[in-house]
C-alpha cells in the first residue's frame, strides 16, 4: 500500500511538472524560437568554422574565435556585395515593374483578346481583378515595412546567440547527452553528428544550385533583354529552394512579361528554361548534392507550408535544416529498428 501511494504521488507530481512545463513554453514561444533558429544556424555553420580552423598557415592554425571572425568577414563581405551591386538594380525593377503593370495588362489582353475563344473567357472582367490585386500588393509592401522593422531586435539578438552557441555550443550539448542513458548516449551522438553534417550540405548544395539558377538566369535574361532581368532572375534563384512549384511559378512569371513584348523573347526563355533544366539535373543536382540528405520534393514541400505557416519566414528558413534532422533520426531509430 505504501509503494503504491508513491507511485500514485510520483505520477501526480510528473503531470503537473509537464502541465508547468507546457505552461513555460507557450508563454516563452518567442523566446523558444530564437533560441532554436540561433542553435540551428550554429550548428549549420559550425562545419565552415572547422574547416577555416583546419588551415595550416606555415604551422599556424586559426582557433575557433578567429575562424568565427573570418567567417562572419566572409558572410559580411558577400552582403556588402549584394547590397552594393545587387540590391540596387533589383529594387529598380521592382519598381518599374509595379509601375508599368497596371499599365502593361489592357495591352496583354488586347492580344490575348486574337486568340481563339477568348471572348468567352471573360479577359476584362479578370483583368480588373488582377490590376486590383497588384495595387493591394504593392499597398501592402509599403504598409508591412514597420512590422519588418519591428523584427530587428530579434534578429540581432539570434546573432548573437549563434556566435554563442559556436563559442560554447559543445557545452551544451555534452550536458543534453548527460541527460541520456549511457547506453544509449554513444549512439544518439553519432545520429546527431550525422544529421548535422547532411543539414549543412544540403544547405550548402541547394545555396550552390539557388545561386547558379539565379545568375545564369539574370545573364541569360540580360542578353535576351527581358524586362527587369535583374529582378527576375533573382527571384528564379529564390524560388529554385522549392520543388518542382518554385521553377512553375518563376517561369510563369517570366513567360508572362517576355510574351509581353514578343513572342520571340517567350520562346527564348522557354528555350533557355528547358535547356538549364535538363543541365541541371543531369550535371549539376548530381554533382552537388550527391553527398546530402536524400530529402524528397514533397518533404521539403511540406516542410516549408509548415514552417512559414507556424512562424513566417523565420519557421520558413530553418523548415528545410529541421526535415533533414526528423529524416535522419527517423532513418535511425525508425527505419533501421524495423
Amino acid at each position: 500500500m505504501e509503494a503504491s501511494a508513491k507511485d500514485h504521488r510520483r505520477a501526480i507530481v510528473f503531470f503537473f511538472a509537464i502541465l508547468i512545463s507546457l505552461g513555460i513554453a507557450w508563454k516563452l514561444a518567442k523566446e523558444l524560437e530564437i533560441l532554436y533558429v540561433s542553435a540551428l544556424f550554429a550548428v549549420v555553420l559550425m562545419p565552415i568554422v572547422n574547416s577555416i580552423c583546419k588551415l595550416n598557415i606555415r604551422g599556424w592554425r586559426p582557433s575557433r574565435a578567429i575562424g568565427i571572425v573570418l567567417m562572419l568577414l566572409a558572410v559580411g563581405l558577400s552582403l556588402s556585395l549584394f547590397f552594393f551591386i545587387a540590391l540596387p538594380p533589383v529594387t529598380r525593377d521592382l519598381s518599374q515593374f509595379l509601375t508599368d503593370l497596371p499599365q502593361r495588362i489592357p495591352v496583354a489582353v488586347a492580344k490575348l483578346k486574337h486568340l481563339p475563344m477568348a471572348d468567352k473567357l471573360g479577359l476584362d472582367t479578370v483583368a480588373q481583378k488582377a490590376q486590383g490585386a497588384i495595387e493591394a500588393t504593392a499597398s501592402y509592401l509599403f504598409t508591412s515595412i514597420p512590422m519588418w522593422l519591428a523584427h530587428i531586435f530579434d534578429i540581432v539578438t539570434a546573432a548573437f546567440l549563434c556566435l554563442y552557441f559556436m563559442l560554447e555550443g559543445e557545452h551544451a550539448y555534452d550536458f543534453f547527452l548527460s541527460l541520456v542513458r549511457t547506453s544509449s548516449r554513444g549512439r544518439l551522438d553519432q545520429t546527431l553528428r550525422k544529421a548535422e553534417t547532411k543539414m549543412s550540405k544540403w544547405l550548402l548544395g541547394q545555396g550552390l544550385l539557388m545561386l547558379t539558377l539565379g545568375v545564369t538566369s539574370t545573364i541569360v535574361f540580360l542578353i535576351f533583354h527581358i524586362r527587369y532581368a535583374v529582378l527576375l532572375g533573382v527571384l528564379m534563384g529564390l524560388f529554385n529552394i522549392i520543388p518542382v512549384a518554385g521553377g512553375i511559378i518563376t517561369m510563369g512569371l517570366v513567360c508572362i512579361v517576355a510574351a509581353l513584348d514578343s513572342w520571340t523573347k517567350l520562346f527564348e526563355v522557354v528555350a533557355f528554361y528547358l535547356i538549364y533544366l535538363n543541365l541541371e539535373n543531369a550535371l549539376l543536382t548530381p554533382r552537388i548534392m550527391k553527398s546530402s540528405v536524400d530529402l524528397m520534393g514533397l518533404t521539403v514541400l511540406v516542410a516549408l507550408l509548415v514552417g512559414t505557416a507556424l512562424a513566417g519566414i523565420v519557421g520558413a528558413l530553418v523548415a528545410v535544416p529541421t526535415a533533414a534532422l526528423v529524416v535522419v533520426l527517423l532513418d535511425e531509430y525508425a527505419v533501421k529498428r524495423s
